[in-house]
């Protein structure tokens, strides 16, 4: 029982000793996942925190004139404000991928050529035509029978 538990123990330790040492380069940084991310949803396009943690001090002297009067603060100003809270803007998001959207329209540009075509090769071959008027007649015949 003891020996169980300090091979769970050691165990732990070592998994824990490899994910966190890189090679030779020392222990690499953990992300801390205990404290609140910041994504930009359209869902919820209000985050729950700042964009930026690490502030510049040019924009933490706009942070405390920010809680002075608005009237005062230019646009660029605001909109750095804005910059520091949010990475993208509700029109930014809802922008889109142009990419998604050109790599969805060429391939049904494609399907619908192949389908085209295949159809198109289809209707012309008398042997196509041959098995067509087959299939419908066995159709009736069996439709007689009662099979």
């Amino acid at each position: 029982m003891l020996a169980a538990r300090t091979l769970r123990f050691v165990g732990k330790r070592a998994t824990t000793t490899l994910i966190c040492v890189r090679g030779e380069h020392g222990v690499a940084k953990v992300e801390d996942y205990s404290v609140p991310t910041n994504f930009d949803r359209q869902e919820n396009p209000v985050a729950d925190i700042t964009y930026l943690r690490n502030l510049s001090p040019e924009q933490k002297s706009l942070k405390q004139k920010e809680k002075g009067s608005w009237v005062l603060l230019s646009n660029e100003e605001k909109l750095a404000l804005y910059r520091i809270s949010f990475k993208q803007s509700y029109a930014e998001m809802n922008q889109g991928a142009s990419r998604r959207k050109s790599v969805l329209t060429w391939g049904l540009i494609f399907i619908s050529f192949t389908a085209l075509m295949s159809f198109w090769q289809k209707k012309d071959d008398p042997e196509h035509k041959k098995q067509e008027l087959q299939s419908v007649l066995d159709v009736r015949i069996k439709a007689d029978k009662g099979i």
